[in-house]
């Protein structure tokens, strides 16, 4: 009988083991459920590049011959400062016009859109950054800046924004999408760096971004756009090299021919060079 006893008891320890386990995640569970996501929130993607020409007109007519279209523009005593082309419904190449006595043109700043732009920046602030506070834009959006790593031309300037109902930029949801556009979708930038390697570090480190394997750097920025970020050095200069995706590269290439702008292939890539220097590539992935 005592023998009986003992293997009973042994036969009836798991499902004690499974009770106990049981009753500790029903009381853990809000506990776990409570603990701070330390995951960086979402990007959209990116929502616009932008630059700085000598002649804000030459540019604008530069890029319509693209196919893409002048969503709107920024004025003062109805002169135009800043030009908004239009790549896609969310992105955009923003032209800014360079002061008389400015003789510095090319990248100026890339903008990342925000599915939330409330919790990147308090996120940012979490890991210790100094992202500046979050204000309403003349078009209508939130924006916050933060500083980068240096640049040939100083320390970056990176901008994050979110667009809201009522903005320029919503408004204009749907018009502007010229047919004979030669890409449809801004997929990279590439940022020259004074130091590439702590610039890298401060992408990943800092602001969550994903290295790419076999290709050291270039990143995914936070959430599923699957659009990159490619480090360079300093030596690539001060122009932006930005990377569009285009649906048929031929029908771009004849369009591009029949505008009179020159565009070199190479395998499966455009590459076109706008007035200021700045380099375009177009690919189809």
């Amino acid at each position: 009988m005592i023998r009986q006893h003992r293997s009973g008891s042994r036969s009836a320890r798991p499902v004690i083991c499974l009770v106990i386990l049981a009753l500790v995640s029903i009381f853990l569970a809000p506990l776990l459920r409570a603990q701070p996501d330390t995951k960086t929130p979402p990007f959209n993607g990116i929502a616009h590049v932008a630059l700085r020409v000598k002649n804000l007109a030459a540019s604008v007519d530069f890029y319509e011959k693209l196919g893409f279209e002048q969503a709107f523009d920024l004025r003062k005593e109805n002169i135009p400062y800043e030009s908004f082309i239009k790549i896609n419904d969310t992105q955009f190449i923003e032209l800014h016009a360079a002061a008389p006595a400015d003789t510095s043109t090319g990248f100026l700043s890339l903008c990342f859109e925000g599915a939330d732009l409330e919790a990147i920046h308090t996120d940012y602030l979490n890991h210790g950054l100094t992202p500046t506070d979050i204000l309403k834009t003349a078009d209508g959006n939130l924006r916050f800046i933060m500083g980068g790593p240096t640049q040939p031309s100083g320390p970056q300037i990176i901008e994050y924004t979110q667009y809201l109902p009522g903005s320029l930029h919503r408004e204009d949801e749907g018009k502007h999408l010229g047919p004979d556009r030669i890409a449809e979708k801004l997929v990279a930038v590439s940022l020259p760096m004074a130091d590439p390697t702590s610039a890298r570090d401060f992408y990943i480190n800092q602001l969550n971004f994903k290295p790419i394997a076999n290709d050291p750097m270039s990143m995914h920025m936070p959430g599923e756009s699957g659009q990159e970020i490619e480090i360079l050095p300093a030596t690539a200069g001060t122009h932006a090299r930005i990377t569009l995706e285009s649906s048929n590269l031929g029908k771009a290439a004849r369009h591009l021919h029949k505008e009179g702008i020159f565009a070199v292939k190479n395998g499966a890539t455009l590459t076109i060079i706008d007035p200021d220097g700045n380099v375009l590539l177009l690919e189809t992935r």
